[in-house]
């Protein structure tokens, strides 16, 4: 059995390198891959590169642990877990699971979230980070505490992450294999906020501005990228469900 999200149709070779590589940049853009590093990057006076690519380094090295320690977890536990996931009470658990995420996706971007959660919150992380980043003479510890943390809140939430240790521990890949993708994904989930430090670090004027305005766009749509995310794969977890259980069948 094959883990999936589409209903009958498994993942294997390239298209799970494919579809694991997809998630991996979607993990790419939450506020702890990205926009905490634009912050970092946007402090004012001398850019400090290796601040950026500790804090980078540490996120990843964090995911990376705990996907290890999730993946290890679910690779043997797989025959329980393949039998249980068969079973109708589990599948209509799913479809349920799955349509209240879709459901609740609809409230998630609403205005009264963004008053209630966005603002303070993104304000608090960005001074936190801009502070950490600016002292010249302090240790890097606390700027991979601000990583930890970061990663740490996320975690739970990172539902394509989750998803990618799902389909990596029913895959045909061994565990070296498993592990090595682990590091690939780890990788790319950072890979888009090394590519900005790089064009920063080149034409620094150039590309100011246009940091200053993602940083500005990702803070009002965080909320709404969060909406689209659950939306998508709470569809996909009932759909698959529903396949599953055969009510398409039964319709038609």
């Amino acid at each position: 059995m094959q883990f999936d999200l589409v209903g009958g149709i498994p993942l294997t070779g390239p298209a799970l390198l494919g579809a694991l590589t997809l998630l991996a940049l979607v993990d790419s853009t939450s506020f702890g891959t990205l926009l905490i590093p634009i912050w970092l990057m946007l402090v004012p006076g001398r850019l400090r590169r290796s601040r950026i690519l500790v804090y980078l380094a540490t996120v990843a090295g964090f995911y990376l642990l705990v996907g290890l320690l999730l993946l290890t977890v679910a690779t043997f536990a797989l025959p329980q877990l393949e039998a249980l996931a068969s079973t109708a009470p589990f599948l209509w658990a799913q479809l349920i699971v799955g349509a209240a995420m879709l459901i609740g996706s609809f409230f998630i971007g609403g205005k009264r979230a963004r008053e209630r959660k966005g603002p303070g919150r993104l304000a608090r992380w960005r001074e936190r980070a801009v502070t950490d980043a600016a002292e010249e003479r302090s240790s890097v510890a606390p700027l991979m505490g601000l990583a930890v943390a970061a990663a740490g809140v996320e975690v739970a939430s990172m539902l394509p992450y989750l998803v990618a240790i799902g389909l990596l521990s029913t895959s045909e890949f061994d565990a070296a294999t498993r592990g090595l993708v682990l590091v690939g994904y780890c990788i790319v989930m950072v890979l888009p906020a090394l590519v900005l430090l790089g064009i920063r670090s080149i034409a620094s004027r150039a590309i100011e501005a246009g940091l200053a305005r993602m940083s500005a766009w990702m803070e009002r749509n965080a909320a709404e990228t969060t909406a689209w995310i659950v939306g998508i794969i709470g569809f996909l977890l009932a759909r698959a469900a529903a396949v599953d259980l055969g009510l398409f069948g039964s319709i038609s």
